[in-house]
């Protein structure tokens, strides 16, 4: 591994940390820039949609504010690079709270396709497999 793998792993990691912090803040302009314009993102196995980039942020701008809070912690990145392309299978945990104080939890994979743009690396292509799901004893 040479000095540009260890820079591209950093720019990815960097990358996967923009899109938990764009989620958690509800920042959907920070959300953007982790994607593509012509990204497909599929959340469809943890109950949402998948589309272009446009209708996931609709979405999500509309179901987010169902919880108070949220909190993706992204961990164990497995990276293949290839040139200007990389895909990615990254674990998550995200404990989200209910406006009514319930707590779920969640967890599972991000699997993402990426390019290298000029704006540095993007996904293409976002998977969320969903492994399970549980709700807070209290």
């Amino acid at each position: 591994m040479d000095a540009d793998d260890l820079a591209d792993r950093i720019a990815i990691g960097d990358l996967l940390t923009r899109y938990a912090t764009a989620v958690d803040r509800r920042d959907w302009d920070l959300y953007r820039t982790v994607f593509t314009e012509d990204a497909h993102i599929d959340y469809t196995s943890a109950g949402g949609i998948a589309g272009g980039l446009d209708d996931i942020v609709a979405y999500l701008a509309q179901v987010m504010p169902m919880f108070e809070m949220s909190q993706h912690l992204v961990a164990n990145l497995d990276v293949a690079l290839d040139g200007d392309t990389a895909t990615v299978t990254a674990m998550f945990n995200n404990p989200m709270r209910l406006v009514d104080g319930d707590v779920w939890f969640t967890g599972g994979w991000y699997h993402h396709d990426l390019v290298r743009t000029a704006d540095g690396w993007r996904s293409r292509r976002l998977l969320e497999e969903a492994a399970w799901f549980d709700r807070a004893p209290f």
